[in-house]
């Protein structure tokens, strides 16, 4: 028991150690700590602050329709007088949801492409290529909108209004946005599977499983993270411009996209129901990218010294 047992508090100690220094180094990173406060603060506020914020975000009140921010409405209020705050956290809870679920299905699926496709080589790899090529040629808003517009309402007659569309919108984001994953990956697998490392693994038998997901995967971790960040701006972005276009969740789900395509008729008149909507979607998707920036310099191997 000693002897099989003794090299695992070596292994334990070295990976806490490239976790720690990872995060000594992410700290030194002002840019990608901003993010990632910025970040806290958003997450905090659509989770927490609709309890701390007690007005619905329904309420109609057409007395305040259009008002500008005030002490009793910091956000102003939108065109039917409802609260453009409460709708900015209750709509938030939904757009970093979408964001953060079609970024998983997109790195699920090109992580996946992209791991089979750089370590086997060969005929796999030439199949999987060509089927990311042809996916990155079709239009992806106009395939974007066909596919939403077609099944639309045949999920929510399945799942119901809100969950038909998350369903559907989650999938579809995912699913056109996995290719990059893919070619980065691959191009990574590429590169670590003839590395030293690598080969001296398989000299002394491991199998293909344990070679992608222990040995070569863990280096590979930082290309995933920044196209995990990337994918959920993205997710965000695409989410917000089905519903700007109509397209999106129901009207009465007050996601960022949706309270933008409610003002764009009030750009004049209320300039408001723009500004602060558009601004929560800015600074979610800049700090996101600042964070995973932050995280590819701290979790590259290349740059640990």
């Amino acid at each position: 028991m000693t002897v099989i047992s003794a090299p695992t508090a070596p292994r334990q100690r070295a990976a806490a150690g490239l976790w720690r220094d990872a995060w000594q180094r992410f700290r030194r990173d002002r840019m990608a700590v901003l993010g990632a406060v910025v970040l806290l603060v958003l997450v905090m506020g659509v989770a927490i602050g609709p309890l701390l914020y007690p007005i619905s975000p329904t309420d109609i009140d057409f007395a305040n329709s259009q008002a500008p921010p005030s002490w009793p409405h910091p956000f102003g209020t939108n065109d039917l007088g409802q609260d453009q705050l409460a709708r900015i956290l209750s709509g938030g809870r939904v757009s970093l949801v979408v964001g953060v679920a079609a970024m998983a299905v997109a790195i699920s699926l090109g992580t996946l492409v992209g791991a089979l496709s750089g370590f086997y080589g060969g005929w796999i790899d030439t199949a999987l290529m060509r089927v990311t090529d042809l996916f990155l040629s079709l239009p992806q808003l106009p395939l974007l909108l066909l596919v939403v517009y077609l099944f639309r309402e045949r999920l929510q007659a399945i799942a119901g209004p809100e969950a038909g569309i998350f369903i559907l919108v989650v999938v579809v984001i995912g699913g056109l946005n996995w290719m990059s994953v893919a070619r980065l990956v691959r191009a990574s697998f590429l590169q670590m599977r003839e590395m030293d490392f690598v080969l001296a693994a398989r000299a002394v038998g491991a199998r293909p499983r344990r070679l992608i997901w222990v040995h070569i995967m863990p280096n590979v971790l930082s290309v995933t993270i920044v196209a995990a960040t990337l994918a959920v701006g993205t997710a965000i972005i695409t989410e917000s411009t089905l519903s700007f276009l109509g397209l999106g969740f129901p009207p009465d789900v007050p996601t960022w996209g949706r309270m933008l395509y409610d003002a764009q008729n009030y750009l004049t008149q209320a300039p408001h129901m723009a500004i602060f909507p558009g601004l929560a979607i800015f600074l979610t998707v800049l700090s996101i990218n600042y964070v995973g920036d932050g995280l590819r310099d701290a979790l590259d191997p290349k740059t640990r010294r």
